[in-house]
């Protein structure tokens, strides 16, 4: 004798998608179907019944799709799950991840706090440090012979360049709201997406090999040493200097002051030393207080022929990552590190978002760094009104592998697959390009967990011996047959672990 339920038992086609049984009560199927087959119920009210309940099921799915707090929930199983972990009910953040255990830290993130309605302040953008416009001031059109050797040779000469002149901090902060600072990443509505170093090599055309650098404390005392002997000024105009500074920093105004100086003295030692420190001050070590620049990163330059051994590359990274971590939670107003690298990047891989100026098309092209493409154009759109932009974005509005037709000047470099940690000073963050594999033209799977750079100890032999990691990231996945290809299983997983979207669906506004 049969034991299981009448619903269980209806054809494919009655069940409509498998969601009949859970939205129409059994008894009233089991009243409606009888009474048909006995003749009690006319068979044109049967079908008007049931063209009725399945029109509410679709209803239903379209609901279930998209619930009220804008996710879509999960009904498949991950790889390794059980059937008890299907039917638990879900847990974590209205809006945020159900399963807490790879965002760790989103109970202070921003993202969170937007579902709600809450906002940093009167301002919803952030704060951020662009010096486009005084270094357009401050870079000469040609250097002197003896300067431009050195600054050619240290790997740095790009960065004279390739700054915007202003940034849209509107557009920044959306993309910044999005930042995860346990994957490295943006977490889109589609999946994550990261600036990777391929991305840095071809906007900025910075070396991506090279080592990582590990400094000295310097104190206030130390500063005004190494200002003496490596910028040529005297005791008591470093000790004044220092003094004002109110730490170990020197303002950015008085290194241009000094290169101009001894540059006119031909002292050109002195003069590169200050006009590097300034340029990288002004770009990839810019900092929140938009003026300084930490006194340590001299020792850098005290060298001039031994410097281009540096990952300047990876230097820019670790910085703006560190950056876009803190401004990531909520209770951060601004945005250190190198904007433009961040906006450069929206710009090649969003093209519909945003407005931004084109100085040439890629096809137009000489060999310059992709960054000097583009140029700022005011734009209309402010952050309330970009972030359901974002949430509305898809896969097909991505250009997963914008620089493949920059290739002839900068040819893909296989460590921008090395997945571990890089470091520059003190500061280390996790590298994890498995977590965004479409951009290298890979389909994407469930990437591991994150890295846990606090625990690591040898990172500077992991970045030197990267081969074996570059394996174990793309030996797991196989060469994209569409852009956004992504395997069996991601997007489930994907939904319950992050928020891919910011703001609740019911408050979008129709245009």
């Amino acid at each position: 004798m049969y034991t299981g339920t009448l619903s269980s038992r209806l054809p494919v086609w009655l069940m409509y998608t498998g969601t009949l049984q859970e939205s129409v009560p059994e008894g009233f199927l089991f009243f409606l179907l009888t009474g048909t087959l006995l003749g009690s119920v006319p068979v044109r009210f049967f079908f008007f019944f049931l063209i009725l309940i399945i029109f509410f099921n679709i209803i239903f799915a379209v609901v279930r799709r998209r619930g009220a707090d804008g996710r879509i929930p999960v009904r498949t199983l991950d790889r390794g799950a059980s059937s008890s972990a299907a039917t638990a009910e879900p847990t974590g953040y209205p809006g945020g991840p159900y399963d807490t255990s790879l965002l760790v830290k989103y109970e202070h993130h921003v993202a969170r706090h937007i579902w709600f309605g809450e906002e940093r302040g009167p301002k919803k953008e952030l704060k951020v440090a662009g010096h486009g416009l005084k270094l357009t001031s401050r870079v000469p059109l040609a250097l002197p012979p003896q300067m431009e050797s050195w600054v050619s040779r240290s790997g740095l000469a790009s960065l004279q360049r390739t700054s915007l002149n202003k940034i849209d901090t509107n557009l920044v902060s959306a993309f910044m709201e999005r930042w995860h600072l346990e994957t490295s990443s943006f977490h889109m509505p589609f999946g994550e997406m990261s600036i990777t170093l391929d991305d840095v090599a071809c906007l900025l055309h910075l070396p991506i090999r090279g080592i990582f650098w590990s400094p000295q404390d310097v104190t206030e005392e130390l500063a005004v040493e190494l200002a003496v002997d490596y910028l040529g000024v005297s005791q008591g105009q470093a000790q004044s200097h220092v003094r004002s500074c109110r730490g170990s920093y020197y303002k950015l105004e008085w290194l241009y002051d000094i290169f101009v100086h001894h540059r006119a003295a031909s002292s050109w030692a002195y003069a590169t030393r200050a006009y590097l420190l300034m340029l990288v001050g002004s770009t990839i070590f810019a900092d929140k207080t938009f003026t300084l620049v930490e006194a340590r990163y001299l020792l850098l330059f005290r060298d001039l022929d031994g410097c281009s051994g540096y990952s300047w590359g990876a230097a820019a990274l670790v910085t703006l990552y560190r950056y876009l971590g803190d401004a990531s939670m909520y209770s951060c107003k601004q945005l250190g590190g190198y904007p433009t690298l961040l906006q450069c990047w929206i710009h090649e891989s969003f093209p519909t978002v945003g407005k931004r100026g084109e100085n040439w098309n890629p096809a137009g092209n000489c060999g310059l760094p992709r960054a000097m493409r583009w140029s700022y154009r005011q734009g209309v759109l402010k952050v309330d009104d970009l972030r359901p932009i974002l949430d509305e974005l898809t896969p097909t509005d991505v250009i997963w592998r914008p620089f493949e037709d920059h290739r002839a000047w900068r040819v893909f470099d296989e460590i921008c697959l090395y997945r571990g940690c890089l470091k520059w000073g003190e500061t280390v963050v996790p590298y994890l390009p498995d977590r965004c594999l479409r951009q290298f033209g890979y389909r994407q799977y469930v990437p591991s967990p994150p890295l846990d750079c606090m625990m690591a100890t040898d990172i500077d032999v992991d970045w030197i011996s990267y081969h074996q990691s570059v394996v174990d990231v793309i030996g797991s996945s196989s060469v994209a047959t569409t852009p956004s290809e992504v395997e069996d299983g991601y997007l489930e997983w994907y939904y319950r672990v992050s928020h891919p979207w910011l703001v609740p669906p019911h408050l979008y506004t129709v245009s």
